[in-house]
């Protein structure tokens, strides 16, 4: 985002002294560096107008550049000044006349103050605007003070039912800031949480990704969700491991050992995040209890494949991340043990995915860690690195690394009869490509077209054969 500065003077000059306000989270960010010293770069450039007509409002940022109305109902105009664009919006007071984001009256004008603009925004650490150009605070409602308090407060107990998304956004802010609910806020969630469940896929997920990006420690929010009653209606299969306890290598229950492996793994990528809150999700359904006691969770990983899969599809996230986490549940309770035949360690890498080993190898470290025990020798470090010393070696892991192709299994195929002549393949190429990889999985030394060729003509000969003995 460009310095804020060179645009807030060039909209000062082309509006009449004190009309212009900066609002939103940049305001926000702005009490919190000069509160604590830590510089935050403005990610939105919102703007009010106050005092001014629409039309005026438009003919004087066109001095500037492009401007034009993309919410004439809401009075809010896109202006692009050298090169960046920016909402600049007149002020506006909204009547909430059912349950969603969407059911509101909206009235917008001379005559709406901007204490009204910022009173319909979500919590009082966001109801700041800054004058411009003189960088006055105008917090009419102490907004100000929730954030010195490290708190998240509503001004009216019914913003939950107005927009349910905001008890969402309540969380990963706790998350992100590391800042607490009040107890109005929990007992206004809790009234609303049923709400939620009418809040859009992509808008649930677009904030459960801000606060598994964004924030240093995730189960913040997650925890805030299950405390304010969200979670069973967000995350429901998340919630379903609160309480159901393990086995001796677990400290905790399924839930608290989510949270602590979520924790664990790296900040900044989703699909891990998303992988370690997730990793277990399958355990809840696949529980057993052997006559010591002792919890089992057979095949939980591959239930939890599937789980994860509905889970993400269900937010909408994009195809390529939920083949990826799913693959990291399904493969994350893999033998680590460094004493593993090459070709062993070359079936893991090819389960696996050469893409995806380094963030294999990190879940691990999160889950051990997410055990809540002490660390129990290091296998782990060992197998990894007998595996990066094979995967360096670069073997055939595919059949698109195999130097015998699908024009030469169909030649081949036609000749032994298999295939009509001008067949362009089908079931039997794959399959007798597969039988190849099985060969050079084994040894890649037998990754050459000679070699290939001559264990193709044998698989075929063989099968000939026995197809004329039936």
């Amino acid at each position: 985002m460009p310095d804020p500065g060179p645009i807030d003077a060039a909209l000062a000059s082309v509006l009449p002294e004190g009309a212009l306000f900066a609002v939103g989270g940049r305001v926000r960010d702005e009490v919190r560096t000069a509160l604590d010293g830590q510089p935050r770069v403005a990610k939105d450039l919102d703007y009010v107008v106050t005092g001014l007509g629409l039309e005026e409002l438009v003919e004087r940022l066109r001095r500037l550049g492009p401007a034009d109305v993309v919410g004439a109902s809401f009075a809010v105009v896109k202006s692009t000044i050298d090169g960046t664009t920016v909402d600049v919006a007149l002020p506006r007071r909204e009547r909430s006349t059912g349950v969603g984001h969407r059911d509101f009256t909206v009235e917008w004008g001379r005559d709406v103050s901007l204490e009204e603009d910022l009173a319909r925004r979500d919590f009082r650490m966001n109801m700041l605007a800054r004058a411009l150009p003189g960088g006055e605070v105008f917090d009419p409602y102490n907004g100000v003070a929730d954030i010195e308090a490290e708190r998240i407060d509503l001004l009216r107990d019914e913003a939950f039912e107005e927009d349910p998304l905001r008890m969402l956004r309540a969380c990963q802010f706790a998350a992100r800031f590391g800042y607490r609910l009040t107890d109005r806020t929990l007992a206004a969630m809790r009234t609303a949480a049923p709400l939620v469940a009418s809040v859009s896929p992509e808008r649930v997920r677009d904030e459960l990704v801000k606060m598994l990006e964004q924030a240093p420690q995730p189960s913040i929010g997650i925890e805030w969700m299950r405390v304010g009653g969200i979670l069973p209606f967000v995350l429901p299969e998340v919630a379903e491991g609160i309480g159901v306890m393990q086995n001796r290598f677990h400290a905790y229950d399924v839930y608290r050992h989510a949270l602590v492996t979520l924790d664990a793994t790296p900040a900044g990528d989703l699909t891990l995040r998303l992988s370690g809150l997730l990793h277990d999700v399958g355990k809840p359904r696949t529980k057993t209890v052997d006559d010591d006691g002792e919890g089992h969770f057979h095949r939980h990983e591959l239930v939890g494949e599937e789980m994860t899969r509905e889970i993400l599809e269900r937010l909408r996230f994009p195809n390529d991340q939920i083949s990826d986490v799913a693959r990291l549940v399904r493969h994350h309770m893999y033998a680590a043990d460094p004493t593993q035949e090459p070709k062993t360690i070359r079936r893991f890498i090819r389960r696996v995915g050469p893409d995806l080993l380094e963030r294999q190898f990190a879940l691990r470290a999160a889950d051990v860690v997410g055990s809540g025990l002490p660390k129990r020798g290091d296998n782990n470090e060992y197998f990894e690195a007998h595996v990066w010393s094979i995967a360096g070696e670069r073997p055939p892991l595919g059949v698109h690394d195999l130097l015998f192709g699908g024009d030469d299994a169909i030649a081949l195929l036609v000749t032994a009869g298999r295939l009509p002549r001008g067949s362009r393949g089908g079931p039997e190429v794959g399959r007798l490509l597969n039988a190849l990889l099985e060969l050079v999985l084994d040894d890649p030394a037998a990754n050459t077209p000679e070699r290939l060729h001559a264990e193709a003509s044998r698989i075929l000969s063989q099968e000939n054969a026995l197809r004329g003995d039936s």
